[in-house]
């Protein structure tokens, strides 16, 4: 690997695979099946330190680089994509959001226990009408003396159900455009916030997904993250770190897809000997290796570019982007190579391809990316 770890990233990306193997992995079938919400796993991942990898120890996280952070999501993904997905938005949209925008007070109360793993967090940007075009937003948050009242529908929420505080955005003033969105936290219990439909998804089964209603939810002035009209700044931000998450699960699914397959080839016997002598099965493999490596160094290149503090929005795309379309291409191919065998359940090359589907759609699809990417560079001033 191009890329030189140093011995404390290796350190935690060989602890992370060796629990995620060990305690992830043997009911990851079943957990797809059943859709059960692996809380006993998620406490064993706040004890490690994986719940709020970024966040420092002061505030009940682990103090990790971005890159160790990618490696642990990764090896996590590897074994369980709906386990991995809960981790990613539980690190970079929640606790990075309450770390770099929450006061102090807040973070006492959120932050720690979120980082800690004490409890689960969401984040709620998507309606039924404004996916990709979150300025379309009709939640409303009115203020009333002291408080603001939200209403509205959030909808494809990760963690949903399981969460126990959820950060919000909502127009303060509706004429405002982007700045006039702002942000808040809401814990479960608060009136007016009720979880609605659970989505019946065709992969993460394992992770829920819902919508949020709020109706008549009374919050005080002082759940409001950061000021009024930064809920635009801070969900971007989010979902800046966001997509490096999203791409370094798609890293760890496929190497699982692509580690399956090899298996597999050496094993099946066709015409007399294993498929991984034949050249057509030789030159996939060798095409699904080169994309995992590509990919692992865009996702590298764009976490170490994070804690460098220099500016990564437009590389986070990218590496979205080429992990997410990777890695749908790499799960298709293992089931390829498994013939009639990945078509069955009893393989779970078939899981993977499932779960794989969505990464090219959430936290901005890839439609999206190619606009980011796009101005980025056509704004770019350099020749090239």
């Amino acid at each position: 690997m191009l890329f030189k770890l140093t011995d404390e990233q290796l350190m935690i990306q060989n602890m992370v695979r060796e629990f995620s193997r060990k305690v992830v992995a043997p009911t990851a079938a079943d957990r797809d099946k059943t859709k059960e919400f692996p809380a006993d796993i998620f406490a064993q991942m706040g004890e490690l330190g994986l719940m709020g990898m970024l966040i420092p120890e002061a505030y009940g996280g682990e103090g990790a680089d971005t890159v160790s952070y990618v490696l642990a999501l990764s090896e996590i993904a590897y074994s369980c994509a709906s386990v991995s997905v809960v981790m990613s938005v539980q690190n970079s949209i929640v606790c990075e959001s309450l770390f770099k925008f929450g006061t102090e007070e807040q973070k006492q109360e959120y932050l720690v226990p979120l980082a800690s793993g004490e409890m689960i967090g969401a984040f709620a940007l998507t309606e039924p009408d404004a996916g990709s075009d979150p300025v379309s937003q009709e939640a409303t948050a009115l203020r009333d003396g002291d408080d603001y009242i939200i209403n509205g529908t959030k909808r494809f929420i990760t963690s949903g159900a399981n969460s126990k505080v959820v950060l919000v955005t909502a127009k303060t003033d509706p004429g405002a455009g982007h700045k006039g969105i702002s942000a808040f936290i809401v814990p479960k219990g608060t009136k007016g916030l009720v979880v609605g439909h659970v989505e019946d998804k065709m992969g993460l089964r394992a992770s829920d997904t819902t919508d949020l209603i709020f109706e008549d939810c009374r919050v005080p002035k002082s759940q409001m993250l950061s000021k009024e009209g930064d809920g635009f700044k801070i969900a971007m931000s989010g979902l800046d770190a966001g997509r490096i998450g999203i791409a370094a699960q798609s890293l760890g699914v496929a190497q699982a897809a692509f580690d399956a397959a090899v298996k597999y080839a050496k094993k099946r016997k066709q015409f007399g000997t294993s498929i991984s002598k034949h050249q057509g099965i030789r030159f996939q493999i060798a095409d699904m290796a080169t994309q995992i490596e590509a990919a692992k160094q865009l996702v590298l290149s764009a976490a170490s570019m994070k804690d460098r503090q220099i500016t990564y929005s437009k590389e986070a795309s990218i590496a979205k982007l080429f992990a997410s379309e990777m890695v749908n291409q790499i799960t298709a191919r293992a089931i390829q190579i498994h013939g009639g065998y990945g078509f069955t359940k009893d393989y779970d090359v078939e899981r993977f391809y499932r779960d794989a589907r969505v990464f090219t759609i959430y936290e901005g699809t890839s439609e999206i990316q190619r606009i980011v990417i796009s101005n980025h560079v056509l704004k770019d001033k350099r020749k090239p």
